[in-house]
């Protein structure tokens, strides 16, 4: 039997919900077990929707078939911001885990016309995860991921399909660039991370705010202030399992069917009952993506 603290242990199931939710951002591609296994652990705890999120032109296209194969699962189709450096420049240091060579604009023409293709399928409801990522590409990329998420932003309005941001580290630039090009109708922050003050600009807007596993850490008080200032109608949950479980499993490989500790840490901050918070996102996820 393995040790309570073998971080390589899925946590316990949780008690479910008495009202069913939707976790809007998840890979089950790179969870552990087969996906009707984790779709059916989720299920048993109130989580009845899940929205596959691809990150480069080979997981689009596998949420793309997931979600023609369930009708639980909703596809999201992108190149993630670091994949568009990594095309257009190469990946010499092995990063990736693909060695590849540098690409240029033909390369990242090609992926994106991809994505485009993929876009128009009717169990896709979104493009993303795109956006800016500061942290993990350094300036040369800047320029390559503006251009594709700039890309995106065109091809999410022209598909009428949802666009999920991914914004780390770069909060101004990617509000910069969606003002510039025109956010679509239905624009999602994924693993929401500013402040109070940029979620309360996000609700200008009326865009929604996704919120993961770290809105229930000990030390991040912050976005849970950001949690406080934004509407009731904008805000969504998410796991992007297998990555950001909820306190008390942080370290621990993170599931779906983990949704609904964060939702009761967030009913908790927010000083609403379970089910009130459980309607109100199940609501706004299948209006922010359509289905």
């Amino acid at each position: 039997m393995a040790a309570k603290d073998d971080r390589s242990t899925p946590p316990p199931l949780p008690e479910p919900l008495a009202v069913a939710v939707a976790d809007s951002h998840t890979h089950l591609d790179m969870q552990s077990g087969t996906p009707a296994e984790g779709l059916a652990k989720a299920a048993s705890v109130g989580v009845a929707t899940v929205v596959q999120v691809g990150c480069d032109v080979p997981g689009s296209r596998w949420a793309a078939e997931l979600a023609a194969q369930y009708e639980q699962v909703h596809a999201a189709v992108a190149l993630h911001p670091n994949e568009a450096p990594r095309i257009f420049l190469g990946d010499s240091d092995g990063w990736s885990g693909q060695q590849r060579k540098a690409g240029g604009a033909a390369a990242l023409d090609e992926a994106l016309a991809e994505i485009d293709r993929l876009a128009a399928l009717p169990q896709v409801v979104a493009v993303g995860e795109t956006g800016l990522d500061y942290f993990r590409t350094g300036p040369e990329g800047v320029e390559i991921q503006k251009e594709s998420f700039r890309r995106h932003i065109e091809m999410a309005k022209r598909h009428g399909k949802a666009l999920v941001i991914h914004d780390r580290d770069a909060h101004e630039d990617v509000i910069a660039v969606l003002l510039e090009e025109g956010a679509p109708e239905r624009t999602v922050f994924h693993c929401y991370s500013g402040d109070a003050e940029m979620a309360k600009t996000c609700a200008e807007y009326g865009w929604y705010l996704s919120f993961a596993g770290p809105v229930t850490f000990k030390a991040n008080q912050p976005l849970r202030d950001a949690l406080l200032a934004t509407p009731l109608d904008r805000i969504l949950v998410e796991t992007d399992a297998p990555f950001l479980t909820p306190h008390p499993y942080r370290g621990r490989p993170n599931a779906p069917y983990l949704i609904p500790v964060t939702v009761r840490s967030m009913a908790a901050t927010l000083g609403l009952a379970e089910d009130e918070l459980s309607a109100a996102i199940a609501a706004n996820t299948a209006r922010a993506f359509g289905y």
